[in-house]
């Protein structure tokens, strides 16, 4: 088994200690990102370590769901997203003179300069350098209101999905306790 870099489903499985189906419902439910490399899925090691010890609160939970959005948009339109990026990158330098935000800007710089796979990597990965550096993301404008409301709508709905329900008697439980 490789030790960094993207792995297969079955990999992706033992590490999990599940099946290999589970992996690819979990790919397909939108719960795990993976990539196509010919006809097979491929994981990242860093997106499945945030699946097994989730790290991610709400607020980075909610941006990490926008940033996604952001890079459909940017496969789509990669030049007019770029451009994007740099330009409010410019003017958040220009309102922010100086400060501990520039560490960050800096950081957007160099991503934005490297190209398109890298912007990808930091809109998409749940590693922990991704969740810290969307924090001060160049990208705001990219999503109109409507897709950011549609966006939010999804993750609400899927976690939702994720709710177990209450059984009658823990319900009464929790009500008399209240």
């Amino acid at each position: 088994m490789r030790t960094g870099g993207l792995l297969t489903t079955g990999e992706a499985a033992v590490l999990l200690r599940s099946s290999r189906a589970h992996v690819v419902d979990l790919c397909l439910r939108g719960l795990l990102p993976y990539v196509r490399v010919g006809g097979d899925r491929r994981i990242r090691r860093a997106d499945l370590e945030a699946l097994v010890h989730p790290s991610l609160g709400p607020a980075e939970l909610r941006s990490l769901w926008l940033h996604r959005a952001v890079a459909g948009k940017l496969v789509a339109d990669p030049g007019g997203v770029l451009a994007a990026g740099m330009g409010n990158l410019h003017r958040l330098r220009r309102m922010h003179p100086d400060g501990s935000a520039w560490e960050w800007l800096d950081r957007w710089e160099v991503v934005l300069e490297q190209g398109v796979e890298a912007v990808l990597d930091a809109l998409t990965s749940s590693a922990r350098y991704a969740v810290e550096l969307r924090r001060t993301s160049p990208f705001a404008g990219v999503l109109t209101e409507r897709e950011r409301h549609t966006v939010l709508a999804a993750l609400a709905e899927s976690r939702r999905d994720r709710a177990r329900p209450m059984s009658p008697e823990h319900r009464e439980r929790v009500l008399h306790h209240v």
